[in-house]
C-alpha cells in the first residue's frame, strides 16, 4: 500500500510544518524549557500577568497541570506571583527579566536554526517562504482577532 503523500497537498505541507517546527523547538536548549512551560512563558511575556485561570484556559491545560508548571517556572525564577490589585484575593503570573532573557535566548536560537536551513535553500525558495510565513501569521492574527 502506496502511503507517500504529494508534498504540494495540505496534508504534505501539514507534515513539512511538522518537521520544521519540531526542528526549530528542538534547537531552543537555554533554560531546559519543555514546550508547554516555553510557550506559557511566551504568553506571559507577549500578554502580560495572568490569573492562572486564564493562562490554563489559554494555553488549553487543567488548572492543576497550569499551577504545578507555574510552580516549576516559579523555583527556577522565571516567573512569580504577585496580587492582583483589582481583586485583593485574587493571584497573577507574570514573567521575570531572567524569564525574558531565557525568552529571548530561546528565540535567538530558533532563529538561528531557521536561518540555516534558509541559507540552504535556492534563491527562489527563499523568497517564498519569507513571502509565505509572515502571509500564514497574518492570517492567523485576522483569525483571532475575529474570534
Amino acid at each position: 500500500m502506496d502511503t507517500a503523500v504529494p508534498q504540494e497537498s495540505p496534508e504534505g505541507l501539514i507534515i513539512a510544518m511538522e518537521e520544521l517546527l519540531r526542528h526549530v523547538r528542538h534547537s531552543a536548549t537555554t533554560g531546559g524549557l519543555s514546550t508547554a512551560a516555553s510557550s506559557t512563558l511566551s504568553r506571559l511575556a507577549r500578554e502580560g500577568p495572568q490569573r492562572l485561570t486564564e493562562l490554563a484556559r489559554a494555553e488549553r491545560v487543567s488548572q492543576p497541570n497550569m499551577s504545578q508548571l507555574v510552580t516549576r517556572l516559579e523555583r527556577t525564577e522565571l516567573v512569580r506571583r504577585t496580587a492582583d490589585h483589582s481583586d485583593g484575593r485574587g493571584v497573577l503570573v507574570e514573567v521575570t527579566d531572567t524569564g525574558v532573557e531565557v525568552l529571548l535566548l530561546r528565540r535567538a536560537e530558533r532563529a538561528g536554526a531557521l536561518q540555516q536551513l534558509i541559507d540552504e535553500l535556492t534563491e527562489q525558495e527563499q523568497q517564498a517562504v519569507k513571502v509565505a510565513l509572515p502571509a500564514l501569521a497574518r492570517v492567523i492574527q485576522d483569525q483571532q482577532a475575529r474570534s
